[in-house]
Formats: C-alpha cells, sequence, structure tokens
C-alpha cells in the first residue's frame, strides 16, 4: 500500500485551491453585457465555485484538527464527503457546459 506524505496532499490541496480561485475570476467583465433581470450566470458560477473552495477549507481544517486531536472521525469523513460531492457536481456542470458548447459548434450557419 502506497502512502501520501501529509505536506504531499496538502500542497496539492493547495495547488486545487489555486486553480480555482483562478477559475472564479474571469479576465474579462461578464457581467457586463448582461442585465440583471433574469440573474446572472457568471455570477451563479462565481458562487458555486466559492462555494467548493469553502468546503474544501473546511476539509482542510477539519483534517487539521483531526491530526491535533481537536475532531471526531465523523465529523472529519462528514466534511470530505461534502467536499467530495461538491467537486463531483462543480466538474459535472463544466462536463455539461463543454458538452452543450461542442453541440453548438456542431450546428449549421
Amino acid at each position: 500500500m502506497a502512502t501520501t506524505p501529509f505536506n504531499a496532499a496538502t500542497a496539492a490541496y493547495g495547488n486545487a485551491s489555486r486553480l480555482i480561485t483562478q477559475a472564479a475570476k474571469p479576465t474579462t467583465d461578464l457581467s457586463a453585457a448582461t442585465g440583471d433581470a433574469g440573474g446572472n450566470f457568471a455570477q451563479m458560477l462565481a458562487q458555486q465555485v466559492q462555494g467548493v473552495m469553502d468546503a474544501g477549507k473546511a476539509s482542510d481544517q477539519m483534517a487539521i484538527d483531526m491530526v491535533n486531536g481537536k475532531a471526531n472521525v465523523v465529523d472529519m469523513v462528514t466534511a470530505l464527503s461534502q467536499t467530495e460531492l461538491a467537486i463531483e457536481s462543480m466538474v459535472t456542470v463544466r462536463d455539461r457546459v463543454i458538452s452543450a458548447y461542442e453541440e453548438i459548434m456542431r450546428m449549421p450557419i
């Protein structure tokens, strides 16, 4: 059985958090072209990404607390499961958006 050092896991979570943060802040202002009537898709997407980041930070803190003996195993597993579910949901949304884009690109003009 291969084991991953705690520092490597922490670095991986840090890198994932950094990438999600960069993805949440688009280089162009997507809200300028849309109205406020139906809600803003870019803003909703950024909020969802922020929610995934918050869940990741909470599970990271819970894991650190567990290592320090301050947290319950059940709480840590629950936090990790919630983070995993949030990430899987975000990946599903990403896959559906890419699929929709590819479908639009295949449409004849």
